[in-house]
C-alpha cells in the first residue's frame, strides 16, 4: 500500500514521505490514527504542488536544525548508574537519560529526538539527536558506576593538589629532622 505520511512517524519516515508499507498497517494503524493518507494520483500531484510553495520554509527550518546542532559540539555525557558486581546496571539507560543529562549541560532537548538502543553495561556509547530528517548529531557518552568518580574532575585535582602534597611532604620531613633532633639532645 502506497501511502503520504502526514506526521513524522519514528522508524518509518518523515512528513510528507511517499512510502509502501504492508496494507496491514497502514489500513489498521496509520491511516486510522491520522499519521498517514492513501497515496493516491491526486494526493501525490496536490502534495507536490504544496512542496513547491513551502520549499523556502523549508529550506529555514533545516538552517535553524543545523544551527541548533551547532550547540552539541564537542558536547559528551557522564552517566551515573546503578551497577551490580559485574559490568552490568540495573535497568538501563535511554533516551530519558540522555536527553535530563544534555538539560543539565543547558542544552534543551526533547527526549523523542534522541535515537538509541537502551544500554545496559558499563562504557562508552553514542547517542544520535535527530533534530530533522536530514540533520543528526552523534553524542559520546559514557555509563559508569554510580559511586565512582568522575573522571573530569579527577584529572584536574592532581594539578592542584601537586604542589599542596610535595609542601607536606617537605613539613613531613622537617617534623622528622626536628624530632631525630630532639632525640640526639635528649640522649646527650
Amino acid at each position: 500500500m502506497k501511502i503520504i505520511l502526514k506526521k513524522d512517524v519514528q522508524g518509518l519516515g518523515y512528513k510528507d514521505d511517499v512510502l509502501t508499507v504492508k496494507d496491514g498497517y497502514g489500513r489498521n494503524y496509520l491511516l486510522p490514527q491520522g499519521f498517514a493518507v492513501i497515496a493516491t494520483e491526486k494526493a501525490v500531484k496536490m502534495l507536490n504542488e504544496e512542496l513547491k510553495q513551502r520549499a523556502h520554509k523549508l529550506a529555514k527550518i533545516k538552517a535553524d536544525a543545523e544551527e541548533a546542532a551547532k550547540k552539541y559540539e564537542g558536547v559528551s555525557l557522564v552517566i551515573a548508574a546503578k551497577v551490580s558486581e559485574g559490568k552490568n546496571i540495573y535497568g538501563s539507560v535511554g533516551a530519558a537519560q540522555i536527553a535530563e543529562a544534555l538539560g543539565a549541560k543547558g542544552i534543551e532537548t526533547d527526549q523523542k529526538k534522541v535515537v538509541l538502543k537502551a544500554v545496559k553495561e558499563l562504557g562508552h556509547f553514542t547517542a544520535v539527536v535527530q533534530l530533522h530528517k536530514e540533520v543528526a548529531v552523534e553524542i559520546p557518552f559514557e555509563v559508569i558506576a554510580e559511586n565512582a568518580p568522575v573522571k573530569e574532575e579527577p584529572a584536574e585535582e592532581p594539578k592542584a593538589e601537586a604542589p599542596a602534597k610535595e609542601t607536606a611532604e617537605d613539613i613531613e620531613a622537617e617534623v622528622e629532622a626536628e624530632e631525630e633532633a630532639m632525640k640526639e639532645a635528649a640522649a646527650e
